[in-house]
């Protein structure tokens, strides 16, 4: 594995056609003795911000991979630590990056059971919203949860089926691209105990950990992997809906199955409005709309 020397902080550039993201390959060394008090304490004001709110709204595998983890022991913790605790539990290694990845690369990384970390953390400012993922949506979003076997097993599985996926062409991309949004970025889970959230970009933030659960506005609809990779995504604002797995062994599960027939299939069809309602969901929640935007699904 390739170490750059010195780790850059690869961010999205201001262009004419508006901004565009800028991606890095190389896998660094986690500059930890470089971070700053202010970095430091960003981390610290993120975690305890969503520490105590998440209780009662994050399923409990994430909460509990959270304290297993010591992410609140103070400060930005150190990857090597948490390789130590991630080796022993589920096999899978933390890597530090500069930036976004490219497709291929991220896709190598989780089929090797690699989850690839943003080394750098966001300022003082930029506490709501960050256009681009950091090191706290990154790890304190996505990580405590490869401490879950079944849920580890299908970070993997999506890796394996990313590579084939890149092999067959764009569309089939972006089918597997929505799957990934809907689940692990911005998924819901239905439990015993009530609806909670599992999916990093929700987990990771404030507003959204609210809205996702609280607000009458977007749909709440069961997962179902052909209606999922067909439905598109809003990139610019709070999701518009919001699918529902019953379980994380349910999402494994879908898969297992070969997906180039999916594929085939999706290919013939439109896809779906980010805030369509289709006659066929189970519909947890129709949501009102109130607020959405009608253009820019991605």
């Amino acid at each position: 594995m390739d170490h750059a020397s010195t780790p850059r902080k690869v961010e999205h550039q201001q262009t004419d056609r508006g901004y565009v993201p800028v991606y890095a390959t190389g896998v660094v060394e986690q500059p930890w003795s470089s971070y700053s008090r202010t970095d430091h304490e960003v981390w610290d004001t993120l975690y305890k911000r969503q520490r105590e709110l998440l209780p009662g709204r994050a399923c409990q595998e994430f909460m509990d991979g959270v304290t297993r983890f010591g992410l609140g022991d103070g400060g930005i913790p150190r990857f090597d630590d948490l390789n130590k605790v991630l080796a022993k539990s589920t096999g899978w290694e933390l890597v530090a990056v500069e930036g976004l990845l490219p497709d291929e690369v991220f896709f190598d990384h989780l089929a090797n059971r690699r989850f690839p970390v943003s080394w750098w953390i966001r300022k003082p400012d930029q506490l709501d919203y960050l256009s681009e993922p950091d090191l706290f949506h990154d790890l304190f979003g996505h990580v405590p949860l490869l401490l879950n076997p079944v849920f580890a097993d299908y970070m993997q599985a999506y890796g394996r089926g990313g590579m084939k996926a890149f092999g067959i062409g764009p569309e089939a991309l972006m089918n597997l691209t929505r799957l990934y949004w809907y689940t692990v970025e911005f998924g819901l889970i239905n439990t015993a105990a009530g609806m909670r959230i599992y999916g990093a970009g929700i987990v990771s933030s404030k507003g959204e950990s609210i809205y996702s659960l609280d607000s009458a506005a977007p749909n709440r609809i069961g997962f179902d992997l052909e209606r999922v990779m067909s439905t598109r995504y809003r990139i610019d604002t709070f999701q518009q809906t919001y699918f529902v797995i019953d379980s994380f062994e349910q999402l494994f599960e879908a898969t297992l199955p070969d997906f180039t027939p999916i594929y085939a299939k999706l290919g013939t069809q439109p896809a779906h409005a980010a805030a369509d309602v289709l006659d066929h969901d189970r519909v947890f929640n129709r949501g009102t709309r109130e607020g959405f935007a009608d253009n820019a699904d991605t």
